[in-house]
């Protein structure tokens, strides 16, 4: 890392004062996810660190993605209703107890951080980092059910935004409120999602290329995912943070700082929609997977970022470092008198090395931001990301004030 630093003093001394505190009111999480855990987690060892089993869960997605990416690389393996779906049946049900062992894992971590008494703002941001990434992955199993004639990948795009929006939303709420309302959807959606692949096992996936009076699956799917986060989320997001204003309850933040969160996210959604829509090449429909980790991992930076000045009750960032250079590679790709000027055009070749480069160098940028970070803090609180150690200094306190914390938190949710 050399003398390169992503938090300051002011970020560990917000983490030092962080305390957890969130709200569960999903009948599903609270009377039988959180009971079957609390029986799971007895089982762990007790020298087994919480941040294993986040990591390991988090490894899952990625295994899923590269075995169905292995198989359908340009989402077209569903695409010739005569053959059928491509992909090996047993890929569907691999991916399907994968999502179910990541979904489990992440219920389970913060119980046993709790169990060994190492709750801490390392693991909580440890964990809804990793998620933030799995946000950019899950999405992109299904496209492979619906293949790119029944979803086309410019509706893939608005489909892989949603998620970012209903994951972000969430995390702006507690940018303001101090509070992680979390939300309903996430249990139903891991369900959801894993339904969906142990069908495609058993049933085979053709039926997700069926229609209903010219209304495909994949139509239902779209709206069920974007109807479930305008009815039973923002609603609920807006009126918690309209509550904490009203009852003085929240960060109590002007009105301009309040929105703040949003600016980074607005930019590269603005940034990479016009890169959709303009690309000389088309290049969304070239490489579309490459173009939804390309944008998760920029996502996923941005998300971290916010959740590092939530924790640390400090300003989050109006810009994210990491469109810089997207800004310059989209004005290269969708500069639109190329060939007047340079004497040629850009060939779809030359974008794709671009969209490939790019990527390479933005993943590479935000591991090195996740692998800072995490070690800066463990510098800090004297302890280890993936092995228990007894906590010295002034961390003791801090750790054990928010163990006592989620404690309360815990109790909460369980009644």
């Amino acid at each position: 890392m050399g003398n390169m630093r992503y938090l300051s003093e002011t970020h560990l001394r917000g983490f030092e004062r962080y305390k957890y505190n969130s709200i569960d009111t999903s009948f599903l999480s609270v009377y039988i996810m959180h009971p079957f855990w609390n029986s799971c987690v007895k089982y762990l060892p007790m020298w087994l660190a919480p941040n294993i089993l986040t990591f390991v869960g988090f490894l899952m997605t990625v295994v899923n993605f590269i075995l169905i990416a292995y198989y359908d690389w340009d989402f077209k393996a569903a695409n010739d209703k005569s053959v059928g779906n491509t992909v090996p049946g047993w890929v569907w049900t691999v991916a399907a107890i994968n999502i179910l062992i990541y979904y489990n894992l992440d219920g389970m971590d913060g119980k046993q951080a709790r169990r060994t008494g190492t709750s801490g703002p390392l693991g909580e941001l440890f964990d809804h980092g990793l998620d933030s990434y799995s946000a950019a992955l899950i999405p992109i199993y299904i496209f492979s059910l619906f293949g790119t004639a029944d979803l086309p990948p410019i509706r893939m795009f608005f489909v892989i935004w949603n998620v970012f929006l209903n994951f972000y939303f969430t995390h702006v709420e507690k940018y303001n409120t101090g509070v992680m309302f979390l939300p309903w959807g996430y249990d139903f959606t891991m369900w959801g999602v894993s339904l969906m692949l142990f069908v495609a096992t058993l049933v085979g996936p053709e039926i997700y290329r069926s229609s209903f009076y010219g209304f495909t699956v994949a139509n239902m799917f779209e709206v069920g995912l974007i109807g479930s986060g305008i009815l039973s989320s923002h609603p609920i997001i807006i009126r918690n943070i309209y509550l904490s204003y009203k009852n003085k309850t929240g960060k109590m933040r002007p009105m301009m700082e309040m929105l703040r969160p949003f600016f980074a996210f607005v930019w590269l959604f603005l940034i990479t929609l016009v890169w959709s829509f303009f690309s000389r090449n088309q290049v969304i429909n070239l490489e579309p997977r490459i173009l939804w980790i390309l944008y998760g991992t920029i996502f996923s930076n941005i998300a971290c970022r916010l959740i590092v000045a939530q924790m640390s009750d400090t300003r989050c960032d109006g810009f994210n470092i990491l469109m810089w250079p997207l800004l310059a590679t989209v004005g290269v790709c969708c500069f639109p008198w190329y060939e007047h000027v340079f004497g040629m055009d850009l060939t779809a070749q030359g974008e794709r090395w671009l969209v490939h480069g790019l990527t390479i160098f933005v993943t590479l940028a935000h591991w090195h931001y996740g692998y800072g970070v995490v070690s800066e803090m463990c510098n800090h609180f004297k302890i280890r990301c993936f092995k228990i150690t007894k906590p010295s200094g002034n961390a003791v306190q801090e750790l054990t004030e928010t163990n006592e914390a989620t404690k309360r938190t815990e109790t909460t949710e369980e009644v």
